[in-house]
């Protein structure tokens, strides 16, 4: 349970990492900064072996992969099961999008709940998170404009994210 724990919420951060420099976030932002100091030491080091690509750091989600991988590969061989490489990289890859979709998930949730305890008011988490979700959103809001000042775009995210993690293949006790 622990290292599953410190595992998975260390590869968030990786994913985090990676998303924050997708969505141009505020690099100085203290959340960004936190992310950047907790990451830069691993993620430095495996890019001087994968470059970056058009600005994105793929050191980062390979490093996560490699941490589902190792994760997923404790967790097997605890339980006394053996698993064919490319079987642990395809699940390796399944559950990495599993932890993404959750963390998008996630953030949209506490995004409106900030919304709705401290509307207007600004702080570096809420920067974060706007900067993360408003890609998202904003498609969703073209659709669906607000009803009568509500905006129903994050319940709309949140219902389509959660299809799409139910549409995964899973596997019982691993993601």
């Amino acid at each position: 349970f622990l290292i599953d724990t410190l595992i998975g919420l260390y590869v968030l951060v990786l994913l985090l990492r990676f998303i924050l420099q997708v969505v141009h976030a505020d690099f100085y932002n203290p959340l960004s900064q936190f992310v950047w100091q907790v990451t830069n030491r691993p993620v430095s080091l495996l890019q001087r072996v994968i470059p970056r690509w058009r600005n994105y750091d793929l050191a980062a989600l390979v490093f996560a992969l490699v941490l589902v991988g190792f994760n997923l590969w404790i967790d097997l061989s605890l339980a006394g099961l053996r698993i064919a490489p490319f079987t642990l990289l395809a699940w390796s890859v399944l559950k990495l999008i599993t932890l993404t979709l959750n963390l998008y998930f996630f953030s949209i949730l506490v995004q409106a709940i900030m919304s709705w305890i401290s509307p207007g008011m600004p702080s570096p988490a809420s920067a974060v998170l706007w900067s993360i979700n408003e890609p998202l959103l904003k498609p969703i809001r073209n659709i669906l404009p607000p009803i009568a000042g509500l905006d129903l775009s994050p319940l709309v995210l949140m219902i389509a994210i959660q299809m799409l993690l139910r549409l995964l293949p899973g596997l019982p006790g691993l993601l």
